[in-house]
């Protein structure tokens, strides 16, 4: 069997199993259940407040990639955390398979978890608030969604890289939920907000990969901010392997990798 084979093999089975371990946790499961819809009834109501009828669908679809997002986030957070609790991070560390092939099915296990927010915002539109299923691009859009999460993915990589030093992960993560969604336009449009933003916002693969799944929703261009997400994705997950060995070699110096 040849590396990259292995490696696929590798992450494959291991977003198999966290998918596993997470579909049974409670807390999981409530939070990728019950906030998607919440996020969603609020983005209908304030479009329908701001007279914008017509952009309901857009509504539903930005409150499900902040869920996919919020599932990322607090994941990748939660990755070292729930290995530091478990007594397996210096196990996983020590392994001859390297850390980022580690993380890595756990952040996409998170982003699969999260793609449920997804059908479930866009379902409870059409049930509690009529939203017209009209989608510009259908075929596009099923090809978005999963290019939109994989690169979620390669972001929450290099998040759970620098999350390894931290005791506890979670404390940065909750400040990074809302600004992050703002400043990628998964809710409203990049445009809006102050210029010096701008920059900010080109940068992150979210960014793109919004903009790939509204265009196909809503009209316009796809496949360049479907390509741009996808490049800048593989971007965050060289600079995640990058950053996680020196982590790893800093962690391990300063005999703080199993601190809880």
């Amino acid at each position: 069997m040849t590396r990259p084979t292995r490696v696929l093999r590798l992450i494959g089975v291991g977003v198999r199993t966290h998918v596993s371990y997470m579909s049974r946790s409670p807390i999981e499961i409530t939070f990728a259940v019950l906030v998607p819809l919440v996020y969603a009834t609020l983005a209908v109501y304030l479009f329908r407040a701001a007279g914008d009828p017509d952009r309901l669908l857009t509504a539903s679809v930005g409150a499900g990639l902040m869920g996919i997002w919020g599932s990322v986030l607090f994941g990748s957070g939660g990755a070292v955390q729930n290995q530091r609790w478990l007594g397996t991070l210096e196990t996983l560390v020590v392994a001859p398979t390297p850390l980022a092939l580690v993380l890595l099915p756990i952040t996409l296990a998170t982003a699969v978890i999260g793609t449920y927010a997804m059908g479930a915002t866009v379902l409870w539109g059409v049930l509690l608030f009529d939203v017209p299923l009209d989608f510009a691009h259908p075929l596009l859009f099923l090809v978005a969604v999963p290019v939109c999460v994989l690169a979620l993915g390669m972001m929450g990589l290099l998040l759970a890289a620098t999350f390894v030093l931290l005791r506890n992960a979670n404390a940065l993560a909750n400040p990074l939920d809302t600004p992050v969604w703002l400043l990628s336009g998964l809710l409203v449009p990049v445009t809006v907000l102050p210029a010096w933003t701008h920059p900010i916002s080109w940068a992150l693969p979210t960014t793109w990969g919004a903009r790939a799944v509204h265009a196909a929703a809503s009209g316009g261009d796809v496949v360049p901010p479907l390509l741009t997400a996808l490049a800048l994705g593989a971007g965050y997950a060289l600079a995640a392997v990058l950053v996680l060995g020196r982590v790893e070699r800093r962690a391990r110096a300063a005999a703080t990798l199993a601190l809880a």
